[in-house]
Parts: structure tokens; sequence; C-alpha cells
């Protein structure tokens, strides 16, 4: 087993702040961004709530396996995610905290190992985990002929 696994997705702007988000390799549909009002028209989720939605859907995801470990089949899970913007000190708005509360449908009591599940699920989270920890971003940017224009890394 290779301990590298790559996602390929591509962007397409359509118009003002709304892009495509095609899922590359996948059966998954298309998905649509764009930026709240007033720079965008709500067309689809803005980066900020696509992120505060990963760490949110990571998170069940990660519960869920976790509890099915220890064979127990949960009747609900779900979610609420609240994410903080501030400004920064440059005036520039930054996500500074997201909190997720995840709600069962069962009683702990009725499932097995519960207390195992809640004390490593989290651990098993890829994108709560990543971000906790930064993510690494390297940006490079081509003119329409292939010339690279700009490297960044953070």
């Amino acid at each position: 087993m290779s301990d590298e696994q790559t996602l390929e997705l591509s962007l397409e702007r359509v118009g003002d702040y709304e892009f495509r988000v095609r899922f590359d390799g996948t059966a998954v549909p298309d998905l649509a961004t764009d930026e709240s009002a007033p720079l965008g028209h709500d067309a689809g989720p803005n980066p900020s709530r696509l992120l505060a939605a990963a760490v949110a859907n990571c998170l069940c995801a990660s519960l869920l396996f976790a509890l099915r470990k220890f064979k127990n089949e949960p009747q609900g899970l779900s979610a609420k995610a609240l994410a903080t913007m501030q400004r920064n000190e440059h005036g520039r708005w930054r996500i500074v905290h997201i909190g997720v509360d995840l709600q069962l449908a069962d009683a702990a009591a009725a499932l097995e190992h519960v207390e195992r599940a809640m004390a490593q699920f989290e651990d098993f989270c890829i994108v709560t985990e990543s971000v906790r920890q930064g993510i690494r971003v390297a940006v490079s940017v081509h003119d329409a002929d292939g010339v690279l224009l700009h490297v960044g890394e953070a």
C-alpha cells in the first residue's frame, strides 16, 4: 500500500465569482460554488462554507467509522458547524475557529464500546486533523500560453 494518495479536481469560472468544480476521475456530479452577496450571487456554497462542511462531514464519517469498528450501526448521525471569521491585522477575513456539534440518534447505552469510539474517532478525521495541523499550500500561476507567472508556497 502506498504512503501517498492524490485527489484531483478542476475549477472553471462560470461568471462573476461562480465556479464549476469537477471532481476529476470520479462520477461525482459537478458542484457550483459562488461567493455570497455582494460579491457573488449565492449560486452555491463559498469556500469558507465548504471548509466548514468538509470538517463537519469528515468528523461525521470518522465517528461512524469508529462506531462501526465496534459493531455498532447508529440509527442517525448529524452535525452542526459554526465557523467564526475575524479580520486579521491587515483587515482581511480569516476563519479563526470552527465548532462542530455532532448528534447521534442513539443513546450511548445502546452502543457497544462507545467510550473507545469517542476516544479515537477524531484521529481518523483526515480533514480536521489536517486543518488543525496547518496545510502547506503551493501556488502557481500560468498565463494562456503556459508561461509560469508566479510560484508561492506557504
